[in-house]
């Protein structure tokens, strides 16, 4: 099968390239929004991963999020439609349909985003929900919850690097639940999507089995470095503090960090499980732990 794969030098798209290899061709498509292009597709399926993520330094214009993830996506959709291809995926975000979660977050939820991110990324959805498919096209909308493995630089690798000088975790006061994405379980449900024509076109989020709280994360840091790891209950108001003087004087922890980090964000992925009719290869716990050990090799 021929893929084409846009943002195929990102985390994501380097992880999944090894993934189909060899049993697939890849064909990687450099793409930025231009207004009014037009795009030819040439292979059996077209895998849309670039797009603009969160910027934690806050310099982008809200324009950049509405042209790299909504109009951008436009143009590659359409051309799609016109195309001999069967299959699109589009590489979403649970903050396309919320950006706090109170319970479980599920695909029945009415998408409410608060971000440019998270509304560029619906508004993209949108379209290509609103058009009608031709006989044997076949479209995905993956919205994953914060992905993780080997080449991840984000927040996990953050933690990674204060418990690997033995400072204390300082965000101990934080209860909370969250769910995490191993690339392998994405990069096996993105394949399962590409070969088992019976999976319906949809909505599907993609996260690991359980949730688990960052004070676990610590310790399973722990389990990987061999080593004792301390963890501070400082009172969460002094925290937040904190994060807001980070907003302004670029500190490693600011506001959006500190929500990512503690917030309670959990997601079912029954829907897809249940389409793909197995089990995801890889538990919670076995994925962050195989990212930490990435971080220890790197090191």
């Amino acid at each position: 099968m021929k893929i084409t794969i846009t943002g195929a030098s990102g985390f994501v798209g380097t992880n999944l390239e090894d993934y189909l290899n060899p049993a697939h061709e890849i064909e990687p498509m450099c793409v930025r929004y231009i207004s009014n292009q037009q795009f030819e597709i040439k292979t059996n399926v077209l895998i849309h991963l670039a797009g603009k993520a969160h910027d934690l330094k806050k310099v982008s214009k809200p324009i950049d999020y509405y042209e790299a993830n909504c109009e951008l996506t436009k143009q590659l959709f359409d051309a799609f439609l016109l195309s001999e291809a069967k299959v699109f995926i589009f590489m979403s975000t649970v903050k396309a349909a919320a950006d706090t979660v109170t319970k479980i977050l599920t695909e029945d939820v009415v998408p409410n985003p608060k971000t440019h991110y998270g509304i560029a990324k619906q508004q993209a959805e949108q379209y290509i929900l609103s058009k009608e498919l031709l006989s044997g096209k076949r479209v995905y909308i993956l919205r994953p919850c914060m992905i993780h493995g080997p080449g991840n630089k984000g927040n996990l690798n953050l933690i990674y690097q204060l418990v690997s000088k033995g400072l204390p975790w300082p965000l101990g006061a934080f209860e909370n639940q969250r769910s995490f994405l191993s690339i392998n379980n994405l990069c096996f449900v993105i394949k399962e999507l590409l070969e088992n024509e019976s999976i319906p076109s949809g909505v599907y989020q993609v996260a690991d089995d359980k949730p688990l709280s960052t004070n676990e994360l610590i310790q399973l840091l722990g389990t990987t470095l061999v080593k004792k790891c301390y963890i501070f209950y400082i009172p969460s108001s002094w925290i937040r503090k904190i994060a807001k003087f980070g907003d302004y004087l670029h500190f490693p922890l600011n506001s959006e960090r500190l929500q990512k980090l503690t917030e309670n964000y959990v997601v079912s992925n029954q829907k897809i499980v249940l389409a793909i009719g197995k089990p995801l290869p890889i538990d919670t716990k076995t994925g962050l732990l195989q990212t930490f050990e990435s971080f220890k090799i790197k090191k």
